[in-house]
């Protein structure tokens, strides 16, 4: 029967244009990207030209065995391609009876803004319901799932801890165990995933922007992640959920991934992506990420602020009230070959530091949003040190002792090698 439908599959994809016309195992679609995923290349970002790994996705054969009779609700976003083609288009054509797709935040084709209400809704070309699963109810309900058999989760990650949709998984997770219904993660790689750092989110700062106790990059694709939240008993109240991760091909942890689709519309290039896990700290400060420019994630400034580098945040897409909007920011561009800034493996602390500094000198207000600042980070400790005016040193050497605790726990999850 799988090979049944691997025949299938196949040919549905040629006729979709969704593999390279070389058909070279192991290879990414190489398509045009959309306007606002940045227009850098392997062959122009420092990158080495070599096989990339697959999401599990672009493998029907091993996952619609699984599927096949079953009525499906899909978890999925923007992301949840196969080559040009949205997962949800891919598995009606090939016959599956897909009831539902569930929206995280960004919504069903990532337009909306960070933290926006996402509504429910009908999806247009399908005519399939939409459920928000972002704003008031983050769980799936009994009556969500009534008609659904399997859940199909399909979502690129980051990698990073306050990057949602891991959380969004986890309650996923959590509904499906409770209501009887197995879920099937098509694994993606994680392009923050050659590295673990920060702090762990510490007991009373649960939030949907750190909802497990996992440092700030915690090294895991969703697959893993999704193996760690059952294994370590983090759905609570005894439930464990009915998991099935479909791998991807040709990953290892220190593949590098360029991913096709941006991942929400302020992160908009490799680049951002990479910066993003030390950069989104400034969101509980008085500063600006770039929200607003062509340059999201990639800059930061503030009027006051003495700096090389001016910009201006405006609304637009994904922006609709940017911080500091229309005021003139100085600051510094971080705008560098995306190689090099995965090479830096590592959070960096000096942009938080040096510009507290600079900022709370000249009687500026710096937390401005200090509960916020301390969710991101899991813990009240980092805001607290920053003050005290510990070094970069000191506040790394606070993370050693958990951080080895808990690459230890993670060995147990991965599915994948460290790589070379």
């Amino acid at each position: 029967m799988a090979k049944v439908y691997l025949i299938i599959c196949f040919a549905f994809l040629l006729t979709a244009n969704c593999f390279k016309s070389s058909g070279e195992a192991g290879t990414r679609q190489e398509s045009t990207p959309p306007a606002d995923v940045g227009t850098e290349t392997k062959a122009d970002s420092g990158f080495p030209m070599d096989v990339l790994p697959a999401p599990a996705a672009q493998n029907p054969a091993a996952y619609l065995p699984l599927l096949q009779g079953k009525r499906l609700g899909l978890v999925v976003n923007q992301t949840s391609t196969i080559g040009e083609t949205h997962l949800v288009d891919t598995l009606l054509a090939l016959g599956q009876e897909v009831q539902i797709i569930f929206a995280p935040e960004h919504g069903f084709r990532g337009e909306a803004d960070a933290g926006a209400k996402i509504a429910d809704g009908t999806d247009a070309r399908t005519g399939l319901p939409i459920k928000s699963l972002y704003g008031s109810n983050k769980k799936p309900t009994a009556e969500d799932l009534a008609n659904v058999d399997v859940l199909v989760f399909d979502i690129q990650d980051v990698g990073a801890r306050f990057y949602t949709y891991i959380s969004t998984l986890h309650y996923v997770m959590e509904s499906a165990a409770r209501y009887g219904k197995p879920v099937v993660i098509l694994d993606r790689p994680n392009p923050n995933g050659h590295y673990v750092d920060g702090p762990i989110r510490k007991p009373g700062f649960e939030s949907f922007v750190g909802l497990d106790p996992i440092p700030v990059v915690h090294g895991l694709t969703v697959g893993e992640y999704g193996q760690m939240v059952n294994g370590e008993g983090w759905l609570g109240d005894g439930l464990l959920c009915d998991l099935t991760v479909v791998p991807c091909a040709d990953y290892d942890h220190n593949s590098i991934y360029e991913l096709p689709v941006a991942p929400s519309p302020n992160l908009p290039n490799q680049r951002s992506i990479y910066l993003y896990p030390s950069l989104c700290f400034f969101e509980g400060t008085a500063l600006s990420v770039g929200r607003g420019t062509d340059k999201q994630f990639q800059v930061y400034g503030h009027p006051a602020l003495e700096g090389p580098f001016t910009f201006t945040p405006r609304p637009g897409p994904g922006a609709a009230n940017p911080k500091l909007n229309g005021e003139t920011c100085q600051g510094y561009d971080l705008t560098t070959e995306p190689a090099d800034a995965y090479r830096q493996a590592q959070l960096d602390l000096q942009p938080l530091l040096s510009t507290y500094h600079q900022l709370t000198d000249g009687n500026v207000d710096f937390f401005t949003r200090a509960d916020f600042f301390d969710l991101l980070a899991g813990t009240d400790e980092l805001r607290e040190m920053i003050v005290a005016g510990d070094s970069e040193a000191d506040i790394r050497a606070s993370w050693v002792e958990e951080l080895a605790d808990y690459r230890a726990m993670r060995e147990g999850y991965l599915l994948y090698p460290e790589g070379d």
